[in-house]
């Protein structure tokens, strides 16, 4: 226990200074290839690799949407009353988050809204899961994440509101392998348009060596 506990250690500094060098980053394109590059080292070697052990030799690469500059946003945060919620984890238990507000954006002219959740433990975090129209299709059924703080998922404001880049936006690590597990998008986070950016389901038909998920549907 105490080795997997500082190999995760390692993994959250990799991804931690990962996070750093995108908020610094003045090219988000040059950014999201940084990201894309270390995310596949890691998937393909690391210790704490969502992928299972025995499925790492064949790995070549986690399938992305291509990057798509207008799916770059910044989001006005507004204040709401502060709610407490068990949100439901993919092997049924429950973690405890506060609604403390809401990010409100555009995409591709549409007005959208998406609620801003605070983990109830340790020193806290930002946490911000969201289900599309892609979900259960091209991208997993329960949603994908685009910020989480508490594990240095963080891409930074600018001029006081949020950066929203869904080219981003990553699977939970559950969809690799049932023994990690993972909060879920609640009902109040489902965007009524596709989000075609980010990381997305493999294609059908995908040649050896991507990677097989296992959550097209909802679990």
């Amino acid at each position: 226990m105490g080795v997997d506990r500082l190999q995760l250690l390692d993994w959250k500094r990799q991804i931690f200074a990962l996070y750093e060098r995108i908020r610094r980053s003045p090219d988000p394109a040059a950014a999201w290839r940084d990201w894309r590059a270390v995310r596949d080292q890691l998937f393909a070697s690391h210790p704490q690799s969502p992928i299972p052990a025995p499925a790492r030799a064949a790995f070549t690469e986690v399938p992305y949407y291509d990057y798509d500059p207008a799916a770059r946003a910044l989001a006005d945060v507004e204040e709401s009353t502060p709610v407490v919620y068990d949100v439901p984890t993919s092997e049924g238990g429950s973690y405890r988050f506060t609604r403390f507000g809401a990010a409100r954006f555009a995409l591709r002219g549409h007005p959208l809204r998406l609620d801003l959740f605070w983990l109830e433990g340790y020193g806290g975090g930002l946490y911000l899961p969201f289900r599309d129209a892609t979900s259960g299709d091209e991208t997993y059924g329960a949603g994908r994440y685009l910020l989480d703080t508490i594990k240095g998922a963080d891409l930074g404001a600018e001029g006081g509101r949020l950066v929203f880049d869904f080219n981003f936006a990553y699977h939970p690590s559950c969809v690799y392998d049932p023994r990690w597990v993972c909060p879920l998008a609640p009902p109040s986070n489902r965007l009524p348009v596709p989000v075609r950016a980010g990381e997305r389901l493999a294609p059908r038909g995908t040649p050896a060596g991507a990677v097989e998920h296992i959550g097209r549907g909802r679990p």
